[in-house]
């Protein structure tokens, strides 16, 4: 499809690349200025006390100490949360995990700095913890909030539940846990702030998903008006959604203010980011699954429990996506899907890249294997039996009229080698080897969802030397977005790459653009970047026609007309002259589905893909080593191959250390594993020998170059479907994650009928 375009579809290199490369790029964690104090968080000694009192009279004494910080210099709301604003700035009575902010101290050094914390003296009185959702939803647990442990509820239906089993020939139910995980993203939570005396503008540079967000929360927290607040938010070293919350944006605000025309620096190590940051909410599922004989889906029941941890952040919300993700791309008659939220002590959780689909699909896509089995057909023909398409009702009962590519992503599948394959690969190992293949489909909702804000906005101003800067308000977290924005732009302007510059997540400098999450950036900010270049192409032609004369047409980055050329460094020193900005304007709403359910739900728009994994296991080890994977996404019209395959390497890395090996583990509210010497993170060695990306394109027809976003969905399927393969491999089905070593053993040995202690067992004999 890229044929006739000149930079649509091909794999422009990213513009960011070099200087990534070479390590020349500046994130904010690097800004140095001249001057700068050093600020430290004072955190929760307990996962659940109350405070009796504090003393910061010791801190306030230490030589080159400036400021300490309490509740009571926050002047404006105390209070901070991007669904539901439940968790203070500064605890004021309570703590409610060892993340909790207490208190914050302004010095000369980083080092004066922790020893004024030391010096905080806080009365606490500890109170007993909740450090599990099912119990904390038991009648008589401790209440972590006054109005309890009960965040949110949601359930959605469609048809009659009772009647869809009743009409199932085969019922199949079991229940799955999915674990705590961390972000782990590498730029740690760092950053600067510094109130100017002369003009009153506070300006915070610091990693954040959303900057007019992180503003507005600012502003709120400090009693100012937001116009007085400039952040600048891009570019971020990795996010995945754990920085789309506040982190540390309130923090830098409140330091600055306190010593004004004084940077103040704030950055977290690594085990401090891991306890006070957001994680992937664990989730404990019950899901059971009727269908008729010959394949047919007709009901679904699924209850699932997560914990949001100490404060909402955005528990609800990933739980309605868990509920829409769960019945994944296929059409059911009868549905009842139902999700609650629990408070407790154990950190808090909040964006995770999949949200909450992650956690559904693990067991979703498991069940259908299951029942794929118990009819005795073959995977991907069951999934292609029973697969969305464009004009279906939902598992939620709306009419999806956005492109579905799932029938597309799994007829490759089936056609490919390594589905062909497998059976006679699995032939060629022996124990204590096996090896086995799995496949899995997912399907991500995309966008903000039916009642919830969902804008971009975006210029297009011709510079003095006649490039054209891109100003956009999302910001880049190494994803490539920056690179595809002007690849779309400069396709309308007919521009060389080089001729294109853009500015990313600055309040003082680009228009509101909404959050970089959701899977919205390519679809929501491309269209309003392509909108701002025909806009500008539109200033410009209108420009030429007063100056030159009618006639010109906008060709290859040039006015023409009969022979005579005039080229944008033309326009723009005449633009100059008199003064005048040349600047096009671009404005995108997202569509909208047919029906409300409330709480952002439902979405219209779905991102779809499906990915086959091979695996060995060592039956002695219990390792599982990923061999192979073809991962499957229906990108809509690709904008950059490169960026695509990109996303979907990194995403299968991520699911698959999702499903063998990452887990945040705490006790007692506190954590285990907080820094990077414990908490296992896959290596080189540790990632699939083989990556293969299939690019299906099935053009969205609401996006100007028919795209989506990709990002989320390349990384939920491939858990399933490395549990699948590893189920094909020794004929043990496991139902909770990470598939450890350990664990691995433990169930051979406590299998003695399956596969793989079976061969174990004739190969010793």
């Amino acid at each position: 499809m890229s044929e006739s375009t000149r930079h649509i579809g091909k794999p422009i290199p990213r513009i960011d690349g070099l200087d990534k490369a070479t390590g020349a790029l500046k994130y904010l964690s690097d800004l140095r200025f001249e001057g700068t104090l050093w600020g430290k968080v004072l955190r929760a000694a307990h996962p659940h006390a109350m405070i009796r009192g504090i003393d910061t009279s010791a801190a306030e004494a230490i030589e080159g100490v400036h400021a300490v910080l309490t509740h009571r210099d926050v002047k404006g709301l105390n209070r901070f949360g991007i669904a539901v604003p439940d968790q203070p700035a500064l605890c004021e009575d309570r703590v409610r995990y060892v993340g909790d902010a207490v208190a914050l101290v302004v010095a000369d050094t980083e080092e004066i700095a922790t020893r004024a914390c030391a010096a905080i003296v806080v009365d606490f009185r500890v109170l007993p913890v909740v450090d599990d959702p099912l119990r904390a939803l038991e009648p008589g647990a401790p209440a972590v909030h006054t109005d309890g442990n009960l965040m949110h509820r949601n359930e959605v239906s469609k048809g009659d539940i009772a009647e869809g089993f009743e009409q199932s020939d085969v019922i199949l139910e079991h229940h799955f846990s999915t674990q705590m995980y961390a972000h782990a993203f590498l730029e740690l939570d760092a950053g600067t702030g510094l109130l100017d005396p002369g003009s009153g503008v506070l300006t915070i540079w610091c990693a954040g998903q959303y900057p007019y967000r992180d503003q507005l929360q600012i502003a709120r927290a400090v009693g100012w008006d937001p116009e007085k607040i400039h952040v600048i938010a891009s570019p971020i070293g990795g996010a995945f959604g754990g920085k789309d919350e506040i982190t540390i944006q309130i923090y830098l605000a409140l330091m600055a203010i306190a010593v004004p025309g004084r940077p103040v620096k704030l950055a977290l190590s690594r085990e401090e980011s891991m306890e006070a940051g957001t994680k992937r909410h664990p989730f404990e599922l019950d899901v059971k699954l009727g269908a008729k004989r010959d394949g047919t889906f007709m009901a679904l029941d699924f209850e699932m429990v997560s914990d949001t941890g100490a404060y909402a952040s955005l528990g609800g919300p990933v739980m309605n996506l868990a509920i829409e993700g769960a019945s994944g791309p296929y059409v059911f008659p009868h549905t009842r899907i139902g999700g609650r939220v629990a408070y407790t002590n154990n950190g808090f959780s909040g964006a995770f890249r999949g949200f909450g689909t992650t956690q559904s699909c693990f067991a979703q896509e498991q069940m259908i294997d299951m029942l794929a089995l118990e009819l005795g057909m073959d995977p991907i023909d069951l999934r292609l039996k029973n697969a969305l398409h464009t004009g279906d009702l939902s598992a939620m009962d709306h009419r999806i009229w956005t492109a579905v590519g799932i029938e597309e992503t799994l007829r490759v599948a089936r056609d490919s080698r390594i589905w062909r394959e497998r059976r006679e690969r699995q032939a060629r190992h022996r124990p204590p080897l096996f090896f086995g293949t799995g496949v899995a489909c997912e399907m991500q909702a995309t966008g903000l969802g039916k009642g919830i804000p969902d804008f971009a906005g975006a210029h297009c101003d011709l510079e003095p030397d006649g490039a054209v800067k891109l100003r956009i308000g999302g910001i880049e977290m190494g994803t490539g977005v920056n690179t595809a924005y002007c690849q779309m732009a400069a396709e309308i302007l007919g521009l060389p790459m080089d001729r294109m510059r853009i500015v990313m997540g600055d309040t003082g400098e680009t228009p509101d653009s909404g959050t970089t999450t959701a899977s919205r950036s390519i679809y929501m900010m491309g269209n309003a970047a392509t909108l701002a270049a025909r806009d500008l192409a539109r200033v410009m032609g209108e420009f030429v026609a007063s100056h030159w004369g009618e006639g010109f047409t906008l060709r290859d980055g040039a006015f023409v007309r009969d022979g005579q050329s005039v080229s944008l460094i033309d326009i723009a020193a005449r633009a100059s002259e008199m003064g005048q900005r040349l600047r096009g304007e671009g404005h995108t709403v997202h569509p909208e589905a047919d029906r409300d359910f409330g709480d952002g739900l439902p979405h219209i728009m779905y991102a779809y893909c499906t990915q086959i994994a091979s695996v060995i296991v060592d039956g002695e080890t219990g390792e599982v080593f990923v061999d192979e994977v073809l991962s499957i996404p229906d990108c809509g019209r690709v904008i950059n191959p490169q960026g695509v395959e990109g996303q979907s390497e990194g995403g299968v890395v991520m699911g698959a250390s999702y499903a063998l090996l990452e887990e945040v583990l705490m006790e007692g509210g506190r954590f285990i594993n907080a820094n990077f010497t414990n908490y296992s993170l896959p290596t080189a060695v540790d990632c699939p020998r083989r990556i293969d990306t299939v690019m299906v394109e099935v053009p969205e027809p609401t996006h100007e170059w028919g795209s989506k976003g990709i990002g989320e969905t390349v990384t939920v399927p491939i858990c399933p479907a490395i549990v699948n393969a590893i189920f094909d491999a020794i004929g043990i089905r496991f139902f909770r994650i990470p598939v450890t070593p350990e664990r691995v053993v433990e169930a051979i040995e406590a299998n003695p009928d399956c596969r793989a202690a079976r061969a174990m067992s004739s190969a010793m004999g």
